[in-house]
Parts: C-alpha cells; sequence; structure tokens
C-alpha cells in the first residue's frame, strides 16, 4: 500500500480565530454582535481543560492535547535546575505536540499570523507573529516593548498605530485601550498581508471581572466594549470570506474563601524566604516545599519523595 500523502490545496480556507477572554455564554446578553456571529452559525458551551489559565488552555487550542500532554501546566512553573519559578515564558518550543499553524503549513500550505496569543516566539509555520516583550535597561527602567517576526513588522505596526500601550494590556490598568491597538493590529496585517490562519488576542475582558466582579455594572460595559472590537475583526472577515471562530479560554465567578497555602507551609517550617529590606522573599531552592499559585489552583513543589 502507498503511504498517503498530504497534497497542498490550492486554494486554503480563510480562518479568523479570536480568543474573548473571560468571555461567559451569559455575557452574551449584552454583545449583540457576538450573539449574532452565533445565531449565522452556531453557539455552544466550551468545556475548558484544568487548570483554565491563559498559558494552558491556549496550548491546547493549538495542540489538541490536554496539560499533561503538551506540558504547560500553567501560566509558570518551577524549573528545578535552576531553583527558579518562572511565569509568562513565550516560546513555543516549551510546547509538546504539533500545532495547529505547522499543520495548516504542512497539510495546506497555509500562511499564518498569530497575534498576541501565547506561545508565541520562534513558532514554526507562523509567517506573522507580534508579542509582548517588554524591553529591561541597564538601569533598571522598564519600559514597552513588542517582539515580531519578521523583526520590522512591530515598527511598522507602532510607527502607524502609535506605540503599543503594554501597561493598558496587562496590570492595574489593564483595559480596552490594548484591545483595541490588538483588534487594529490584527486588520493591518490582515490587509497588508491577507494571511489564510489569523490567530488574534483580545485581553482586557477578563481583567475587569477580575477587578470588579464578573456581574459588576462596569464589567457589563466592559463586555460590551469587547463586542464593538469583534464587530471590526468579523466585518473584514466577512469581506474576505472567512470562516470565524470566536473563542473563551475561560469563565471568572465570584468566590468568597482564599487559602493561602505558603503562608501555611512557612508556618509548618516547609518554607523558606529571605528576609530584605523591602520584606520576605520566597526561597525556592531553600524550601521543602513551597505552592505555585495560579488563579484556579496551585501546584505544590515538594524537594523530598519523604516529605509527600
Amino acid at each position: 500500500m502507498a503511504p498517503l500523502r498530504a497534497e497542498r490545496h490550492t486554494a486554503p480556507v480563510k480562518l479568523l480565530v479570536v480568543i474573548a477572554v473571560g468571555l461567559r455564554p451569559k455575557d452574551l446578553a449584552h454583545a449583540p454582535v457576538l450573539q449574532g456571529l452565533g445565531k449565522h452559525g452556531f453557539a455552544a458551551p466550551l468545556d475548558t481543560v484544568f487548570p483554565a489559565v491563559t498559558c494552558s488552555v491556549q496550548a491546547t487550542f493549538l495542540t489538541g492535547l490536554r496539560p499533561s500532554g503538551h506540558g504547560a501546566v500553567g501560566n509558570g512553573w518551577y524549573f528545578r535546575d535552576l531553583a527558579q519559578v518562572m511565569l509568562w515564558r513565550q516560546s513555543n518550543q516549551l510546547v509538546h505536540g504539533e500545532k495547529l499553524y505547522q499543520a495548516a503549513k504542512q497539510r495546506f500550505g497555509s500562511r499564518t499570523a498569530k497575534l498576541f496569543w501565547w506561545w508565541n516566539m520562534y513558532a514554526p509555520g507562523v509567517d506573522w507573529s507580534i508579542t509582548p516583550r517588554p524591553e529591561y535597561h541597564a538601569d533598571g527602567l522598564k519600559k514597552p516593548g513588542l517582539y515580531s517576526e519578521p523583526q520590522d513588522l512591530q515598527a511598522q505596526l507602532q510607527q502607524e498605530l502609535g506605540p503599543f500601550p503594554l501597561f493598558d494590556f496587562w496590570g492595574p490598568r489593564a483595559g480596552i485601550a490594548s484591545t483595541r491597538w490588538i483588534t487594529s493590529c490584527t486588520l493591518s496585517v490582515i490587509r497588508r498581508h491577507d494571511p489564510d490562519l489569523v490567530l488574534a488576542y483580545l485581553p482586557h475582558l477578563d481583567y475587569d471581572h477580575q477587578r470588579f466582579g464578573p456581574d459588576d455594572p462596569r464589567s457589563v460595559q466592559a463586555v460590551r466594549d469587547l463586542d464593538v472590537e469583534c464587530g471590526r475583526l468579523i466585518e473584514v472577515a466577512r469581506e474576505k470570506s472567512a470562516h470565524v471562530v470566536v473563542l473563551s479560554e475561560y469563565g471568572i465567578e465570584k468566590v468568597t474563601q482564599p487559602v493561602f497555602l505558603n503562608r501555611m507551609l512557612h508556618e509548618k517550617g516547609l518554607l523558606r524566604v529571605q528576609e530584605t529590606s523591602h520584606g520576605q522573599l520566597l526561597d525556592c531552592g531553600a524550601s521543602r516545599a513551597f505552592a505555585v499559585a495560579d488563579h484556579q489552583c496551585a501546584h505544590v513543589y515538594v524537594r523530598d519523595t519523604s516529605d509527600v
């Protein structure tokens, strides 16, 4: 029997995949554009993976594997050989398994733009990519920055759209400004390069859901603002006869009882800290046990198996 061979498709089907992070089914009541998209095609609840955090879920979207298969078990984890916890790493090589864009390139010759999705750096099969990459100066100064492939893509986009608002992308000031910039960035890449597969990440909604609570009027307004930006993308996708998929990595619900695992481990003498001029710092390498807390769950790392 002759081996199967992947044939290149002469005209790849165009696909736009938008992550509207934090969007819940009940939020569609405040999002007429997204509600209309669902009625035009279909809408369905999406069971997420555990842990339901950005890096794990996006790796599953890209590979179809669970975190136990692709290895991205959280937004970060403890690297035992370095004795360091490292969060928000960006190298595509940290995720095991064949990625969506690799398969699309190999089987159909598809050209991919990966815009602010995570695991973005050095991704084989991606033709245009852009991701946050702050600049850390020798004097300790931190400035907004971007990393892109090709190298000049980020400069072209910032010249066209203005500087990327990094401090509106994450942290206490996170808000609609970052989502608007990424939407405009996505539209510019589509206009300039006409990719077959476009992956776009719209970040701001889940920050308001965390800050105010998911059903607060300010969070409802954040849903409406998100809907407007999705509308801009969907309109252009339809002009390109592209299919549109809108996903959410997870939903945020109210909680009432935090559990301070590292305080407990410290009190039991299992966790060690460094005393510094600005307070206590976790000393991972010297601790018998400590937790990496990550929204929904915590991974507890134990140095000696006899302590388990």
